[in-house]
């Protein structure tokens, strides 16, 4: 699980078609208006290529302890859900710490080494979404960047793709209880 953060920015003039003989491509205003930023807490399923997302204004452990209640609900009660994370202090706060406590033996922590992030391979996700979908967008209000984040994973989605590392694959055994 990790969030990047991403900011939503319109710009201040109107975009210029494409004029032949003058500029071949669209015209774009290089001045925009900030309006804030946006987090996008996301879980990636290495089996099944399912992504469960939230996007919010923050990420502290309320936003962290949503997308646990999200996971909780989308995964069978029997099963233990390993998650990789980083070592950001919602992840291991007292208010998460709390209610990890009422589901026990349900989630399973894998914290990646400080200046690791590349070990966690939701990376490769928020890397397609920044080369795909988010590329040179403008949009207009932070809520419009939330819908087209949520379209974006929705069709991540629609067609899923599994991720296996064949080292790891052959260290532990696959079983049906952990995900």
């Amino acid at each position: 699980m990790k969030s990047p953060a991403f900011r939503p920015s319109p710009t201040l003039h109107t975009i210029s078609p494409p004029v032949p003989g003058k500029h071949p491509n669209v015209g774009r205003d290089h001045e925009y208006k900030r309006l804030g930023t946006c987090s996008i807490l996301a879980a990636l399923d290495l089996h099944e290529g399912h992504v469960t997302a939230r996007v919010e204004r923050r990420h502290r452990s309320r936003e962290f302890i949503a997308l646990l209640k999200d996971l909780d609900q989308y995964y069978p009660v029997h099963c233990t859900i390993r998650i990789i994370l980083d070592n950001h202090s919602a992840h291991i706060s007292k208010e998460t710490r709390a209610f990890l406590a009422t589901r026990p033996n349900r989630f399973q922590y894998v914290l990646t080494p400080k200046h690791g992030s590349w070990l966690n391979i939701v990376e490769t996700l928020f890397g397609k979404m920044a080369r795909t979908f988010l590329r040179h967008i403008r949009v207009q209000s932070w809520e419009e960047l939330r819908e087209r984040i949520l379209l974006g994973i929705a069709e991540i989605n629609a067609a899923p793709v599994d991720h296996r590392w064949q080292k790891f694959d052959a260290l532990v055994p696959p079983s049906q209880d952990t995900i």
